[in-house]
């Protein structure tokens, strides 16, 4: 029997699919939510995380004389709002290994002699070594060294001194900029694209582990059986580290054939880094799978933390140019402190002491994670 066709536009009809709609959306809480929590999140950080023009970098400055004329550079350097110097030392070793590791974004080097030099009009250097592994941030601090030293030293040079004081500036700064002399971008973006690529990927594919299974109906018959919840969580996720592997084996690779990326560290300590990385996506995903209750739900909450990830991390901006309360997010973030990893091993030839101020802080955040998994998959068993 055929049935009649439906003829006309009906307002009624399209008052109550409208009205489906509406309740529909409201019982989806989480994705109301989402809609609203995605564009303010996006407006705060834009509209105040983000800043290219770095201040407060940390600066060490390495004395190897005292005099007048030094605590008065030193001085001004301290009241910059260009450079927090984190220390001060004699110690060329000391130096070094802080710009390595990158508690230091620039080490200035007072040399001895520039006293002396400087009264007898002989225009003394003072060294400035950059790490310009990022460029943008690398770059307005060192051009403001020289006007840094010039209003320090202005008072200092009166009287038979004040020949000195006119403009040029009676000293030179020379820059070095290390680990990415010519300031080629891809050394800073493509080490860190590694990070980026885990993140997004691995996160995404472990989320939907435990909702795959509760949209399909088979999450009842995996509660049933007598696995231990963190031996559901080691099976969900194990099989994932693979495919994290190969990622990185390809990025790698592409990136020292095609953009000719240098690798001076550790291949072991690289691994064990990138290995650590992955294990924290993947308990990261594994965590918002136990929350979300549908597949459309996870890709959601993966997208609201891969978004501060990508912003906050110093990934595509200068991370100390960010305000305190970014920098206290991004450090919460396992994309930050693997991009510091990364960067280091493959750029700066940094060794183990060097990488540890950031391996521990992932450790725990891993630690964190896979407790917090652990707790919320009990629940589900209730």
């Amino acid at each position: 029997m055929k049935l009649p066709a439906i003829k006309g536009f009906s307002l009624r009809r399209l008052g109550a699919i409208f009205f489906k709609e509406f309740v529909q959306m409201r019982r989806d809480r989480l994705t109301f939510a989402m809609m609203v929590a995605v564009p303010v999140m996006q407006l705060f950080l834009f509209g105040y995380a983000i800043n290219n023009d770095p201040r407060h970098m940390a600066a060490a400055v390495e004395i190897r004389e005292d005099g007048v004329f030094t605590r008065s550079f030193l001085a001004g350097l301290k009241n910059s709002t260009y450079f927090d110097i984190v220390a001060v030392t004699t110690n060329e070793e000391d130096g070094e290994r802080m710009l390595r590791s990158g508690r230091a974004a620039f080490l200035i080097v007072v040399p001895e002699g520039f006293e002396r030099r400087l009264v007898r009009g002989e225009r003394p250097q003072v060294l400035v070594a950059a790490d310009a592994s990022d460029p943008v941030a690398a770059g307005g601090a060192v051009n403001a060294v020289a006007q840094i030293a010039q209003r320090a030293l202005a008072r200092d040079l009166e009287g038979p001194l004040s020949r000195l004081g006119p403009a040029p500036a009676p000293f030179d700064v020379i820059v070095h900029r290390r680990y990415n002399p010519a300031g080629i971008t891809a050394y800073n973006i493509v080490p860190g694209l590694l990070g980026v690529i885990l993140t997004m990927t691995l996160v995404m594919i472990t989320s939907i582990a435990l909702t795959r299974e509760s949209e399909r109906g088979t999450l009842e018959a995996l509660l049933a059986t007598p696995a231990r919840p963190v031996e559901v969580m080691i099976g969900k996720t194990t099989p994932y580290i693979l495919v994290g592997a190969v990622q990185v084996a390809l990025v790698v690779a592409l990136a020292m054939a095609l953009f000719r990326i240098p690798f001076y560290g550790s291949v072991v300590l690289f691994a064990g880094a990138v290995t650590l990385f992955i294990f924290t996506n993947l308990m990261l995903g594994y965590l918002i799978s136990t929350l979300a209750r549908t597949q459309m739900q996870a890709m959601q909450m993966t997208f609201f933390v891969f978004l501060p990830s990508i912003l906050l991390s110093g990934f595509m901006f200068p991370f100390r140019a960010m305000p305190g309360w970014a920098q206290a997010i991004g450090e919460a973030l396992p994309l930050t402190h693997f991009l510091r990893i990364v960067r280091e091993l493959m750029l700066k030839g940094a060794d183990a002491a060097d990488i540890a101020g950031d391996v521990w802080p992932l450790a725990l955040i891993l630690a964190v994670l896979a407790a917090l998994a652990l707790l919320r998959y009990r629940r589900t068993l209730d």
